[in-house]
């Protein structure tokens, strides 16, 4: 055992570059690499044990949520390893047979399930929220970091205002935010420029919580919020913003989400789309679906761009905000790891130890992901058009992001 444990391990740290080590339930250890562990790996039982060799990565991260598995050391560093380890491979018929049946069983064809799906996620409250991202915009999607950014507030400012350049939001235009969150694009967009906003968001409680704060700040006759599936376009707008909804449609509702996009906005009309998207079709990993996003789907670049091409959009420009991601993940991860006590005592039955240890695998790994520079995951930005624009209608370069 000792013999065959230390080339498994001396052959992982082969792949990963790390020096970590490995604990044993019946108390043997094993290190690999040189100087001192990055982290080490301690499995509490056999069954843990066996869990990580059937079932590759999602059995170890299981593991560690049920708390038979714990790490000490650099956790982040575990995570970034763990992606580069080659236990993906391990059990993946088995693992690729139950991402299928998950993503059956949680489909968003249905509006009720997609309302659920949402729900599961984005329904843990404004107080929840509200501890961990930017004060006071609360976005939860990537913000941008281009430099000499300081803090996580500047950089979500600083994305809504780049998303309105490259559309051209000006006074007076009415806009759709498709799962407008808890309306910081909005109330920005009004703030800074005088546009006139309408969300669509299929979450109850932040579609409560955002017709509240509007009301509260007197906005009524500005902005708006309407409860509803993302696929329901009931009006047609000049400018159509969508920040980290794409992800939700699901593989089967691609087509039907993108349609929406088109169907939202006005002929000669521009909108952004901003998602998380697979460098070529790829299949989403389990544990995000799982864990974390239930009927969640990342697509390629590619298919989108095919699915809008179908609907009559004109796509305009594309931008990789990848490494932005990684930067807005840290520090989310940061705060929510530093509020983590406070967040227990909002609700200690929801918020156990079993979601602290989902939570920050989730927000510490994806960062590893976007960080990676083999990652095939990315952030996208398509700038598009309802028709083809013209020189009058559309600069015919990029000046216009940047002279302000």
């Amino acid at each position: 055992m000792l013999f065959s444990m230390q080339n498994i391990v001396d052959a992982m740290q082969t792949r990963t570059g790390m020096s970590f080590a490995i604990g044993l339930p019946d108390g043997s250890h094993y290190r690999a690499g040189p100087g001192e562990p990055a982290f080490t790996m301690l499995f509490r039982s056999d069954a843990a044990l066996l869990q990580a060799f059937t079932r590759g990565q999602i059995g170890l991260l299981e593991s560690y949520f049920d708390q038979s598995v714990d790490v000490e050391g650099d956790f982040g560093a575990a995570l970034a390893a763990g992606l580069l380890s080659g236990l993906d491979l391990h059990g993946k018929a088995l693992i690729t047979m139950e991402n299928g049946l998950h993503e059956l069983r949680y489909s968003n064809h249905s509006p009720a399930q997609a309302k659920a799906n949402a729900r599961a996620h984005y329904g843990l409250g404004e107080a929840f929220y509200r501890l961990w991202l930017d004060e006071p915009l609360m976005m939860y999607t990537c913000g941008y970091w281009f430099e000499g950014t300081q803090t996580l507030e500047q950089a979500q400012q600083r994305k809504i205002d780049h998303v309105c350049r490259k559309i051209r939001l000006a006074r007076g235009e009415r806009f759709v935010d498709i799962g407008c969150g808890f309306g910081g694009f909005m109330f920005r967009a009004w703030e800074t420029l005088g546009a006139i906003g309408t969300g669509i968001n299929t979450t109850t409680e932040q579609v409560d919580w955002l017709r509240s704060e509007i009301t509260r700040r007197g906005l009524d006759n500005k902005l708006s919020v309407r409860e509803a599936d993302f696929r329901a376009a009931d009006a047609q707008y000049d400018k159509v913003v969508s920040i980290g909804v794409l992800e939700h449609a699901g593989r089967d509702q691609l087509a039907a989400v993108i349609q929406a996009h088109a169907d939202f906005l006005k002929p000669g009309g521009l909108g952004l789309l901003h998602f998380i998207g697979h460098v070529g079709p790829r299949e989403t990993d389990l544990f995000i679906r799982k864990h974390v996003f239930p009927g969640g789907w990342i697509p390629g670049l590619s298919e989108v761009v095919v699915e809008m091409e179908r609907c009559g959009l004109e796509v305009l420009d594309i931008e990789n905000l990848r490494r932005h991601y990684a930067l807005t993940l840290d520090e989310w991860a940061r705060r929510f790891e530093a509020q983590w006590e406070t967040i227990r005592a909002l609700d200690p039955q929801r918020f156990d130890e079993r979601f602290y240890r989902v939570w920050r695998t989730y927000l510490i790994g994806c960062a590893e992901m976007f960080r990676s520079p083999g990652g095939y995951t990315h952030l996208f930005q398509i700038v598009f058009s309802k028709g083809n624009v013209t020189p009058a209608s559309f600069p015919m370069s990029r000046a216009y992001l940047y002279d302000a």
